[in-house]
């Protein structure tokens, strides 16, 4: 079975976006912003099929109802044109990152009649 990856919107949390985010590209500026994040810098480039631009770690936890994160602001340039996107990194997916991938349950013990 193959292992997947938690679903983008319990990693990352859009606040502005001035382009259509597809869940592919809101996995890229998830993958860079974490990059930044845990390297403790302030901006990256991004370049890929689909955008191309940067990622700035704005340096501040920010909170919009119960999620709340690390901000970041992306200036990309897509198929669409030009645009930003203000996002965080959910507590909750930065928690199950840095836990690792899940352990697969350990064998059944066999049972002996005595």
């Amino acid at each position: 079975m193959a292992e997947q990856s938690p679903p983008y919107w319990v990693l990352i949390s859009v606040l502005f976006s001035s382009q259509p985010l597809t869940p592919t590209l809101a996995m890229t500026l998830h993958q860079v912003a974490y990059d930044l994040y845990r390297r403790g810098d302030t901006v990256q480039p991004v370049a890929g099929d689909l955008l191309t631009g940067k990622v700035h770690n704005l340096r501040k936890d920010v909170q919009m109802g119960s999620i709340s994160g690390p901000a970041f602001e992306a200036e990309i340039e897509t198929e669409r044109g030009s645009g930003v996107v203000r996002f965080l990194l959910t507590r909750q997916g930065l928690e199950m990152l840095e836990a690792g991938p899940p352990q697969p349950p350990a064998p059944p013990r066999p049972k002996y009649l005595n």
